[in-house]
């Protein structure tokens, strides 16, 4: 049991201690979160892998102190050391990646090359390496009784941690906040990429029962299609919809009342922070204007755990590395909000 009785939470964040300044180890926290640093099939921006240890350290400014849940952080929040062999197993696989992208963005055949094949072939089996090693390491820490949130990376770090949750829950719900669908089948010929994470588990996670997404503006036909042909599995809350809802009078009470009821009794959150409007995510993977403020999730995530739904677990993906590290600071108080919503969930 952590000695907190020389924990002073004013006090500035101390570098020795771990997520957010605090004092856990693993044994003794409640909630543990498990970093995943990779980021291979990013068709965009980079950067992502290294948003674990960016937010350990940014996590140090935040105050210890949540009014929606007064001293919940003292059942402990700790966050494991990323993996430095996965990281440098991603920036590898991330070159390989680059190439092969660039090599068909220009109309190329790869067929034809044999590199392009091999680079292929390397990166989707580096994929199925990563979504082994997170389901894992989350089984691990399930099976310990831990409160598991996981730190990507791009998002598709998340699908070996949702296979564990859905292991272990013979029915539960995602809620997803994203600029983005992620239904896309085996985008731009990665089977597990990032665009893709949601498409795969819908396909091979019979236990998610509905896919609730939210601030989605920017999607393709393919995806629409399998949206309106899921029967109801997938409910897209997209993000044009929702701002005309308010323009003609809606309240966002009313707004998350309907999101509500179409989730079960248990939730998994998946947050791509490039839910957020771009102000306060501009270096994430895959930026695109319109988007949710952190207030709105806040108050959606706070009314679903009153409704009696229990939160089962989280990702935070593709929180980008800026220069004047806003994106990290952004990412860390979403992060802190996130343990406190999971922790008192179980509470």
């Amino acid at each position: 049991m952590t000695d907190l009785s020389l924990f002073d939470p004013d006090a500035a964040g101390n570098p020795n201690n771990n997520i957010f300044g605090l004092p856990f180890g693993e044994q003794e926290a409640r909630v543990v979160l498990q970093p995943v640093p990779w980021e291979v099939t990013a068709s965009y921006h980079a950067g992502t892998a290294r948003a674990p240890e960016h937010l350990m350290r940014s996590g140090l400014q935040i105050d210890i102190f949540d009014p929606d849940y007064i001293g919940v952080w003292r059942q402990g929040f700790h966050m494991r050391t990323p993996d430095r062999t996965l990281l440098q197993k991603s920036d590898y696989l991330r070159k390989e990646a680059e190439l092969y992208i660039n090599f068909i963005t220009q109309g190329e055949n790869i067929e034809q090359n044999k590199f392009m094949c091999k680079a292929l072939r390397e990166v989707n089996e580096g994929s199925r390496f990563m979504n082994d090693w997170v389901h894992r390491q989350t089984s691990g820490l399930l099976d310990a009784g831990k409160l598991v949130g996981l730190i990507g990376g791009d998002h598709s770090t998340a699908f070996g941690f949702i296979k564990a949750i859905a292991e272990r829950n013979p029915e539960f719900g995602i809620l997803q906040i994203d600029a983005h669908c992620d239904l896309r089948k085996s985008y731009e010929g990665f089977d597990y990429s990032h665009a893709s994470v949601m498409y795969n588990v819908l396909e091979e996670l019979p236990n998610v029962k509905r896919l609730v997404q939210l601030g989605v503006r920017d999607y393709g036909p393919a995806e629409w299609a399998y949206i309106c042909n899921s029967d109801y599995r997938v409910i897209t809350y997209f993000d044009k919809k929702i701002k005309e809802r308010e323009f003609e009078g809606e309240t966002w009470r009313q707004i998350t009342e309907d999101i509500i009821s179409h989730l079960p009794e248990k939730v998994y959150l998946s947050f791509d922070i490039d839910g957020l409007d771009p102000k306060l995510c501009p270096h994430t993977g895959t930026p695109v204007h319109g988007g949710l403020e952190t207030e709105q999730v806040y108050y959606l995530i706070r009314r679903i755990l009153l409704s009696g739904r229990k939160l089962i677990g989280f990702d935070l993906c593709e929180v980008g590395i800026s220069h004047n590290e806003w994106d990290e600071n952004v990412g860390a108080r979403v992060l802190f909000k996130l343990c406190h919503f999971l922790a008192a969930s179980h509470t």
